[in-house]
């Protein structure tokens, strides 16, 4: 009995072993692809491989290594975006700029707007007759950042709680937001379908 229990206690160790082996390796291969994406300055997939390969095994020198990289590459991504979003933005609607006009687009009384600045959100109504602006409600600028080692680097949390997604185009004229989740007292919930989600034009 005793030798059998002995055979048994080396093969989930060697099991432990090799399984502990085969992620190790994972890790090491994430981690240098990486590393190569960061030398070419392709920052998002740095960004995500890097995230994958700090959660694989994040007590370890790869693994620390990798959570000092994302906060870095957050940083860069997000000065890069709000480049591109400080201004004042014009809703379209849910659907893209180049979507047809629903009737109640040229129905509509008030246009809306949001001016983003380094450290505001402010979203206001314009009427479209007398062009008297109303402001709606200011939100400070909060990154949601629940875990640092998340790849989640362009996403707000507003008083409200709701978490949005926010990306720009290329050539910086079209914001797409989009709600991924929200923060309530039991917790993040995330949101998997039908997420309300908004076009806004830069002027």
């Amino acid at each position: 009995m005793k030798n059998y229990l002995n055979i048994v206690f080396l093969l989930l160790a060697i099991s432990t072993f090799a399984q502990n082996d085969a992620k190790a390796k994972f890790q090491k291969n994430k981690y240098e692809l990486a590393i190569s994406y960061y030398k070419k300055s392709d920052f998002k997939n740095a960004l995500d491989l890097f995230s994958v390969a700090s959660k694989i095994r994040p007590e370890n020198e790869l693994g620390q290594e990798s959570i000092k990289k994302v906060d870095t590459l957050k940083s860069i991504l997000r000065k890069d975006i709000m480049d591109k979003a400080v201004g004042i933005w014009k809703m379209t609607g849910d659907k893209p700029v180049w979507a047809v006009k629903t009737a109640n687009d040229s129905q509509k009384q008030v246009d809306e707007f949001v001016e983003i600045t380094q450290n505001k959100i402010v979203f206001y109504e314009q009427d479209k007759k007398t062009l008297a602006k109303k402001i709606v409600k200011t939100e400070d600028l909060i990154y949601y950042n629940r875990d640092k080692s998340d790849s989640l680097f362009s996403a707000i949390i507003l008083s409200d709680g709701t978490i949005w997604n926010c990306t720009i185009s290329e050539n910086a004229s079209t914001l797409h937001v989009i709600n991924i989740a929200k923060q309530t007292e039991k917790g993040v919930e995330k949101i998997e379908n039908e997420n309300p989600e908004y076009f806004y034009m830069k002027i």
